[in-house]
């Protein structure tokens, strides 16, 4: 089937992660900012129903009051507005290799003044023009990955493509490009969350949380589940950044979420700290597991105002929070969001630890690791 961007310009060269998995069926709800995360080593059930009739009333509701959210009547919507976010998002998708071809270019420029001499010392030891034609060839093929991100979320989120085409002609009309950065952060969280080589990251915080959970909740019961804020279980998930979540449903989407589909070369577009070219052109095979997306209710939205329905309040008997509380522009309305959605004498548990997306790379990032839990008076 050809895909409806391309109904506009056929023969043209056109230019968001969560695990479910189950103990005696309890609810879960997982908070990170321009996170998502995956245990890869801790599966208790997966199953593979994927047709829209199989997925849960809970999806179609959040369905319907997302397309309400992005609903805007006319014309551009302001810079504040969740339809603004998402086709800013499938903008910088959509022009993944334009963008990423601009800064291998400024390389090539660079590398073009090196004396005669140089290069040749250059190219004898590091092989550079060949560094740097291999690099655009894995650009290449990782657009192909950006153009089936884009062409999912056209259809998920309801966008004609005119509507996106007037949008991005307005936008670059007045010199502004598309988003790199959080393009390839997006990409870059494939590996984090859902390939085995991020899975010294996740084994470093999911097994505490989840161990912490199963000792305060010993004795569950499936007619009355525990209501956790959390990766795991059966997952509702929130997450404001329209860059994750186009990559997330496009994880989920039936051809994608089959174990092992889909490859990327993550790194050709980051030269810096790199220990060798072998190391640049690295591919990464994703997901790790099959993607249950049944399993998993994404709630895409700021943290502070998407739960702010009445029957939100005191939903939840623990709230975990990874990679989050650091995000907040104002940590008070954090914190009472989180007091508004537990349950009286219900808890907190925050964890923080290593983070980054190449364990081989030669710079590191990381925290030390810090553990609380709160208890809602």
């Amino acid at each position: 089937m050809i895909p409806v961007r391309l109904w506009f310009h056929i023969g043209a060269t056109t230019a968001v992660i969560l695990f479910a998995i189950y103990f005696n069926r309890d609810s879960f709800l997982f908070s990170a900012k321009n996170r998502e995360v995956a245990v890869s080593k801790i599966i208790s059930e997966t199953r593979l129903h994927f047709a829209v009739s199989d997925i849960p009333g809970r999806h179609q509701q959040e369905r319907e009051q997302l397309y309400q959210r992005l609903h805007w009547q006319s014309g551009k919507p302001p810079t504040h507005h969740a339809r603004h976010r998402l086709l800013s998002a499938l903008h910088g998708f959509y022009r993944y290799e334009k963008t990423a071809m601009q800064e291998l270019d400024t390389i090539r420029r660079r590398y073009s003044n090196v004396g005669k001499e140089q290069k040749l010392l250059v190219e004898s030891v590091i092989g550079y023009e060949e560094k740097i034609r291999r690099t655009e060839q894995l650009i290449k093929k990782n657009d192909k990955i950006a153009q089936e991100i884009f062409d999912c979320a056209l259809s998920f989120y309801q966008v004609e493509f005119l509507e996106f085409k007037q949008f991005t002609d307005e936008i670059e009309s007045g010199g502004k490009s598309a988003e790199r950065v959080s393009v390839s952060q997006a990409l870059k969280h494939f590996v984090r969350d859902w390939a085995p080589e991020g899975g010294h990251e996740r084994m470093n915080t999911f097994p505490q949380i989840l161990e912490s959970l199963q000792k305060h909740y010993p004795n569950r019961d499936s007619r009355d589940p525990v209501q956790v804020l959390v990766p795991g279980f059966e997952v509702t998930a929130n997450e404001w950044s329209s860059f994750m979540n186009l990559a997330y449903r496009y994880l989920t989407s039936p051809k994608v979420a089959l174990a092992n589909s889909t490859t990327i070369h993550p790194y050709v577009d980051w030269w810096s700290h790199q220990p060798s070219n072998a190391e640049l052109h690295r591919s990464i095979t994703f997901p790790e597991v099959l993607v249950d997306p049944s399993s998993v209710l994404l709630v895409e939205g700021d943290f502070t105002t998407v739960f702010n329905q009445d029957s939100d309040s005191g939903r939840f008997d623990v709230i975990v929070t990874l990679f989050f509380i650091d995000t907040a522009r104002n940590l008070l309305t954090y914190i009472e969001t989180i007091h508004r959605l537990l349950k009286p004498g219900r808890t907190v548990r925050q964890k923080e630890a290593p983070y980054g997306f190449n364990a081989r790379a030669l710079s590191k990032n990381a925290y030390w690791a810090q553990f609380w839990i709160a208890v809602r008076q």
